[in-house]
């Protein structure tokens, strides 16, 4: 089996040596980040050790040199009872910064909360998560402060609670918003499918996309609550005297402005110096992580929005038949539309034993990707499911539980698209060992069996694979890392959709090789989802032919390929290419009906050259024709398509391999 490489030695140098220059690498390298950062940290300093040594005994008064200019003695000057200013202001920047820091860790704690769970949960959630949210929004805020210190005095601990529960609002909407957008990233289905729990997936992939806004967000309301807290100072709210803090050093100044005028340039200068640097901190924080964006390949080309189907998972109950891994009876997924729901998959039944491969096969726009996310409750909402899921002895009619518990350690899915199925925050030791501990493993154990399954997967270069980035790897090799964390938990039954459609011809046939090296070498049932032939021809055992939300014809692959009963499926043959041999292509007309515009009848009639008054009179049911083989057809009897399959090069008569397409 031949495999990709990720690069040389020294490319691997350079690619780790580029990710240790990451967001505080290139904020450090602005000069005025860096004035900003340490003017902030001067301040926090020295208030830190002024108030805890004492120094300058800012409480002492010397009437006999009041209102002093500055001089060396008191760097700042004097107040009116001859208190050293320096002293005082240094003093009191503990109050001050510690009271508007914990108004900002309040809003920050409670709105990044709140938006994780409206914009991960919606519904009802949502809707009352978003009503609170505007309740805080319309509230003056000046106006219920002065309320609070009616009520309750010179708290200013009270008074900055407050403060954080009005500012909190636009972090929930910050929040909420950042979460709608990666909950519909692959890598969250992926986490899913991995069998990882909600709190888990919001900490790990949603929560890290959404702590950068807020970091901006917060260093701008640290500057508003500074200044909020500065102000109820100087109206006499805040801590009584003659404890010193900025705002009431604002207050002792304005009164003596005409005796002495200096004394208001101390502590002014000092709120607008900080409030400054505060808010520049924070554009200087959005330009570093544009600029750490911008420079990244784009992970996120397609999304797509995936939630809980609408139907309980199975229960682990034991069967008569042990040997039965799946059972699906009559499963339909329809959306709500105008003149009531509609149905994008009707009436689908079939099941699978252990350690069979099932081909899934049919055009796009046939059903038969929500029929495998309906198996894995993975239904986009606001869709729903109806019938009968039964998984390793399982049914849904015995218990209505989640399908968390059976994601990733009874049913697992592998995605068409690896590079966004896959954490771009994270490497792939990361999400390796996350989804191992989620299995039981402990951190040294899973960080060894993440090593294995890298290896099983054909992974070259373990070690340097498990410090990449999935940006950094090919399309094969991502391919290769989803399916290691796939089959991370021995799955029982791995649903692979459409996994080689994103690689080249090569590529594709190296993974079609891996997957039946696993299948057969773990004892997984494989329901492969495709809509090429040549691909089903390569691996399955069996295959199901899907039209418009039905199966339309199912058979053991090599009756399928040698004796097709439905026009639909000769008519998907005779437009497949086949290496080597001469054939005249003649591609299906027409395309398949939207999911409001299936007809009653037989759905490939409009586009079926056998199609007679009888194919329109009514539905056609599933009905066997041969043992193991059963099709959608009236006319199957009828028709004899193995003339037409041999003038086309018949596929029975050619090696069916996955690169002989």
């Amino acid at each position: 089996m031949s495999v990709e490489q990720t690069g040389t030695p020294e490319d691997s140098r350079v690619v780790r040596q580029r990710r240790r220059s990451g967001t505080a690498a290139r904020l450090l390298r602005r000069p005025g980040a860096v004035a900003c950062l340490a003017w902030i940290l001067l301040v926090v300093v020295l208030s830190v050790v002024y108030r805890t040594l004492d120094i300058g005994e800012p409480l002492q008064q010397d009437l006999a040199r009041s209102y002093q200019n500055p001089s060396a003695e008191h760097w700042l000057g004097t107040d009116m009872l001859g208190r050293d200013v320096l002293a005082r202001l240094l003093y009191g920047g503990w109050e001050t910064l510690l009271s508007a820091g914990f108004a900002v860790a309040i809003a920050i704690g409670l709105g990044t909360a709140l938006g994780l769970v409206a914009g991960y949960a919606g519904g009802a959630a949502d809707a009352v998560i978003s009503w609170f949210q505007d309740i805080l929004i319309t509230l003056p805020t000046i106006l219920v402060l002065l309320a609070v210190a009616t009520v309750l005095g010179n708290n200013i601990w009270a008074a900055m609670t407050v403060l954080g529960l009005l500012m909190s609002a636009a972090f929930i909407r910050l929040v909420r918003a950042s979460t709608q957008a990666v909950r519909e990233e692959l890598y969250v289905d992926a986490a899913k499918v991995a069998g990882l729990s909600t709190g888990r997936i919001l900490s790990r992939h949603v929560l890290p996309n959404a702590l950068g806004p807020v970091m901006i967000q917060g260093s701008a309301a640290l500057g508003t609550a500074l200044v909020v807290q500065a102000g109820l100072g100087f109206l006499g709210l805040g801590a009584p005297p003659p404890v010193p803090h900025w705002g009431g050093m604002i207050s002792e100044a304005a009164s003596a402005i005409n005796v002495h005028p200096w004394l208001l340039a101390p502590a002014g200068v000092m709120i607008v110096i900080t409030v400054l640097a505060l808010n520049l901190l924070g554009d200087y924080l959005r330009d570093a992580m544009y600029a750490s964006r911008s420079t990244s390949p784009d992970a996120s080309q397609s999304r797509r929005r995936s939630a809980r189907a609408g139907m309980a998972a199975p229960q682990a109950v034991t069967t008569d038949d042990q040997d039965l891994l799946l059972d699906v009876q009559d499963l339909s997924v329809s959306f709500p539309g105008e003149d009531g729901p509609v149905p994008v998959v009707g009436g689908v039944s079939f099941s699978m034993r252990r350690g069979e491969v099932i081909g899934l096969v049919g055009e796009s726009g046939c059903g038969k990707t929500m029929t495998g996310l309906a198996l894995i409750g993975l239904v986009p909402e606001p869709g729903s499911v109806d019938g009968r899921i039964r998984i390793a002895g399982g049914s849904t009619e015995s218990a209505p539980r989640s399908f968390r518990d059976l994601r990733g350690r009874t049913v697992a899915l592998i995605s068409q698209e690896p590079m966004v199925a896959l954490d771009p925050a994270f490497t792939v030791g990361s999400l390796m060992i996350e989804v191992l501990r989620g299995h039981g493993h402990d951190r040294s154990s899973a960080r060894a069996r993440a090593r294995e399954l890298l290896a099983l997967v054909g992974i070259p270069r373990v070690e340097d694979v498990l410090t990449s980035y999935p940006h950094q790897l090919s399309g094969g090799m991502a391919q290769r890392v989803a399916i290691a964390l796939a089959i991370s938990g021995e799955p029982d039954l791995l649903i692979a959709d459409e996994p080689t459609t994103a690689l080249d011809v090569t590529v594709q046939a190296e993974i079609l090789d891996l997957l039946r090296d696993l299948q057969q070498r773990l004892g997984m049932g494989l329901l492969l989802i495709t809509h090429d032939l040549g691909v089903i021809a390569d691996i399955c055992s069996r295959v199901i032919v899907m039209y418009a939300g039905q199966i339309v014809e199912e058979a053991p692959v090599d009756d399928l390929f040698d004796n097709p009963q439905m026009p639909y499926t000769q008519a998907l043959m005779t437009s497949t290419p086949l290496l080597g041999v001469e054939q005249e292509l003649s591609g299906i007309p027409g395309t398949v009906p939207l999911p409001s515009a299936w007809p009653q009848h037989c759905r490939f009639a409009a586009r079926c050259s056998f199609a007679t008054d009888v194919c329109r009179a009514g539905p056609i049911p599933l009905e066997p024709v041969h043992p193991a083989h059963s099709v959608r057809c009236v006319r199957s009897q009828d028709l004899d398509l193995s003339p037409v399959m041999a003038s086309a090069g018949a596929v029975t008569d050619t090696p069916r391999r996955a690169g002989d397409r």
